[in-house]
């Protein structure tokens, strides 16, 4: 069965980095289209990023765009999301998504503050 495991999370102040991992079990990358959302208390989780081997360009939230790209290493069965010039608003869980087998991962905290 597919598992997804986040990873990366972290406390870092506003204009800092972090890269999540999303590390998936299993040989799912022969095909795979992987999405990334994040979630805040009282809201519903949004999409931040898609990253896939099907043709399709990557995309990206309006509000990351120029700021997050999402990546992938087939060999290591893992997709990334590097995330740079961190704003206080980009706070919350991230999760990943396997959007072919529709599995989602656990989440990881991201908290972004001075």
């Amino acid at each position: 069965q597919l598992q997804l495991v986040e990873s990366g999370g972290g406390l870092v102040q506003p204009g800092g980095s972090l890269r999540l991992s999303c590390l998936s079990s299993g040989t799912f990358f022969r095909e795979y289209e992987v999405r990334w959302f994040r979630q805040t208390p009282g809201k519903e989780r949004e999409f931040v990023a898609r990253i896939g081997n099907n043709g399709a360009s990557n995309s990206y939230a309006d509000s990351v765009k120029d700021r997050f790209t999402a990546s992938s290493d087939s060999a290591k069965s893992t997709v990334y999301l590097q995330m740079n010039d961190l704003k206080p608003e980009d706070t919350g869980i991230y999760y990943c998504y396997n959007q072919v087998y529709q599995v989602w991962g656990q989440g990881t905290q991201v908290t972004v503050s001075s």
